[in-house]
C-alpha cells in the first residue's frame, strides 16, 4: 500500500527545510525528501551572515532589505545559540562612496526595518587601538553597524529536526526520479518514486501537493522529475569564500569597499580564523560552481589588502570553499545587481494537485518565504493552521545566553573544560547536555579527535548519528561541527576512518 502525505517538499536547504517545519507545525502530513545531506549545497556556501544586505538598499530591493532586518530580529530569539550579534566596521575610502551616502544608507539601515535590538551606526576616528590597527593608516575614518554571523548549517539542520518533532518525516538520500499527477480515490495526488542513494532501491509514494525547493536544481527537478513546464528560471552565481589565520583583534567584522563598487567582507570564523568572501561569478552549470579558481583567490587578496596593514598572500589561505546561488533570473547581466529576492512559482493545471517551486531567495528570510509558500498552497488544505513559527525557539534556542548556558553546564560537568563547554553550546544549545549523555570528564567522551574549542568526541560523532542524520564523515566535519577546519592532514583521516566505523556499527 502507497504512503500519502498532504505536502512532499523535495530539496533539504535552508527553504526546504524552513517550509517542512512550518506545514508540519499547522497540521500538515510532511515529507522532506534530500538527494544528498541537510545543507549540503547552497545552505552551507554562504557567508554565514544573518543580515538585511546593506548594499541592496543602492539597488533600491527596500521589501527585501526590510524583511531581512526584521527576520534578522526573530532570528536572534528563536536560535541565539547558532547566531551571533557582531559590529561590522566600514572604513571609509574617499575614493568610493561619498560619506554622506554612506551615513544615510546606515540611517535608512538602522530603521527601516523597525524597532532593532542591535547597535546602532556610529562614526568612528582613526587612529583606534582597536578598529583601526589592522588598517592602513591612511584610513582616517569609519562607519559602524551591526548584523548577525549565522552557523548556516545548523541552521538548515535545525528546522529539519523541529519539522521531525513536529511529526514530518525526514529522509536524506533519498531522490526523487520521476513524478505524475494521477487520482487517488478522487482525489488529485502527486506520485513520485523516490530512490535510496545508497541502495538503489526504489519505491512509490504519494501526496497531496509537493513543494519544489531544489535549489540550483528546482528547474531540473520542475522539468524533469516532475514533467512540468516553465518559464521561470535561476542564474547560477558562484560565490567563493578563503579562510586564513585571524588577521585582527575582537569581536567585529570588517565591510572593505572594492574599486569595482562591490563589497568584500572579513569576518572573524571558528575562533582561529578570518573568513574573507565573497565573489559574484555567473556560470553556466553547477560543475563550475564547486571550487574557488585562481581569478577569485587574486580578486578576494586584492580586494583585503587594499585595506589591510599586513598584506595577505595565496600562501596564508589554509581552506576555501565555493558554492552556487540560485538566484532567479530576472535578466540582469551584471551578477552582482540581480535580485536576491524570491519568487514562487505554483503548477496546478486545472485544479490538479500543486506543485510550488521556489526560485531565488536568501537564507536570512527562509522563514517569510516558508509563510508565503504555505499561503500560496493554503487554498489546497483548507485544514492548514494559522502562522506560528515566529514564537518558538529552534532545537536547542531555549536558552537565554550561551555563556549563562555554559557556565552552568560547566557547574555540573567541572572536569571538561569550559572553551569546550562553550563551543557545545554554540553548536547544540541547551541540548549540549545530551551530547554529553553523562559524561564528567575528557576520560568520558570515548575516543578524543582535536583539542580545546575545536575538540570533536565519540560521545558527539554517536550523537550526530543518532539524532541529527549524518551519515558521513563530511557531514559531521564540515557541517554538524566546522571541527576538521582544526585538523591537521593525520588528525582528519583518522576522525574520518573512526567515524566511518561508527556508520557501519
Amino acid at each position: 500500500m502507497q504512503t500519502t502525505f498532504d505536502l512532499i517538499v523535495i530539496g533539504g536547504g535552508i527553504n526546504g527545510c524552513g517550509i517542512a517545519r512550518d506545514a508540519a507545525g499547522r497540521g500538515l502530513k510532511v515529507l522532506l525528501v534530500e538527494k544528498d545531506d541537510l545543507a549540503s549545497a547552497t545552505s552551507s556556501w554562504s557567508t554565514k551572515l544573518i543580515h538585511g544586505g546593506l548594499r541592496y538598499l543602492e539597488q533600491y530591493e527596500f521589501r527585501l532589505v526590510r524583511e531581512s532586518l526584521q527576520e534578522r530580529e526573530v532570528l536572534l530569539r528563536l536560535a541565539p545559540h547558532i547566531t551571533r550579534p557582531m559590529e561590522f566596521v566600514l572604513p571609509h575610502d574617499s575614493s568610493m562612496r561619498p560619506a554622506w551616502m554612506v551615513r544615510c544608507g546606515l540611517w535608512l539601515y538602522d530603521h527601516i526595518g523597525g524597532p532593532i535590538s542591535l547597535r546602532r551606526s556610529r562614526g568612528i576616528d582613526f587612529p583606534h587601538p582597536l578598529y583601526g590597527a589592522p588598517l592602513k593608516p591612511s584610513f582616517r575614518r569609519a562607519f559602524a553597524y551591526s548584523d548577525v554571523q549565522v552557523d548556516d548549517a545548523r541552521l538548515t539542520l535545525l528546522n529539519a529536526l523541529a519539522a521531525q518533532e513536529e511529526g514530518a518525516v525526514v529522509r536524506t538520500r533519498t531522490e526523487v526520479v520521476g513524478g505524475t499527477r494521477v487520482p487517488v480515490e478522487g482525489m488529485p495526488q502527486w506520485q513520485l518514486t523516490l530512490r535510496d542513494v545508497d541502495s538503489g532501491n526504489t519505491e512509490t509514494i504519494c501526496g497531496r501537493g509537493v513543494v519544489n525547493a531544489g535549489g540550483p536544481w528546482v528547474k531540473d527537478v520542475l522539468t524533469g522529475a516532475l514533467n512540468c513546464a516553465s518559464t521561470a528560471s535561476v542564474r547560477l552565481v558562484k560565490g567563493s569564500h578563503i579562510v586564513v589565520p585571524r588577521v585582527h583583534e575582537g569581536d567585529h567584522a570588517y565591510l572593505l569597499q572594492n574599486d569595482d563598487k562591490r563589497v568584500c567582507f572579513v569576518i572573524p570564523y571558528q575562533q582561529r580564523y578570518s573568513l574573507i568572501g565573497t565573489t559574484d561569478v555567473v556560470v553556466d552549470s553547477l560543475a563550475d560552481g564547486h571550487r574557488i579558481d585562481d581569478q577569485e583567490i587574486h580578486y578576494l587578496l586584492r580586494a583585503a589588502n587594499r585595506y589591510l596593514r599586513q598584506p595577505l598572500t595565496k600562501a596564508d589561505i589554509v581552506w576555501t570553499y565555493a558554492g552556487v546561488r540560485p538566484l532567479f533570473d530576472d535578466g540582469e547581466a551584471n551578477a552582482s545587481q540581480i535580485t536576491r529576492d524570491y519568487v514562487l512559482k505554483t503548477d496546478h493545471q486545472d485544479s490538479q494537485a500543486p506543485v510550488l517551486s521556489i526560485f531565488g531567495g536568501k537564507i536570512t528570510t527562509y522563514r517569510k518565504l516558508a509563510e508565503h509558500a504555505l499561503s500560496d498552497l493554503a487554498p489546497y488544505f483548507p485544514q492548514m493552521g494559522a502562522p506560528w513559527t515566529d514564537s518558538k525557539p529552534l532545537p536547542g534556542g531555549d536558552i537565554d545566553s550561551v555563556t549563562a548556558t555554559a557556565q552552568a553546564l560547566h557547574a555540573t560537568h567541572s572536569g571538561l573544560p569550559p572553551d569546550y563547554l562553550e563551543a557545545l553550546v554554540r553548536r547544540y544549545g541547551s541540548r549540549a547536555k545530551n551530547v554529553l549523555n553523562g559524561a564528567r570528564s575528557i576520560a568520558g567522551l570515548g575516543e578524543i579527535f582535536g583539542a580545546g574549542a575545536a575538540l570533536l568526541s565519540e560521545r558527539e560523532i554517536e550523537y550526530c548519528i543518532r539524532a541529527e542524520f549524518a551519515r558521513t564523515a563530511d557531514d559531521i566535519l564540515w557541517r554538524r561541527t566546522k571541527c576538521g577546519l582544526h585538523m591537521d592532514a593525520n588528525e582528519l583521516a583518522r576522525a574520518q576512518a573512526f567515524i566511518v566505523q561508527k556508520m557501519d556499527l
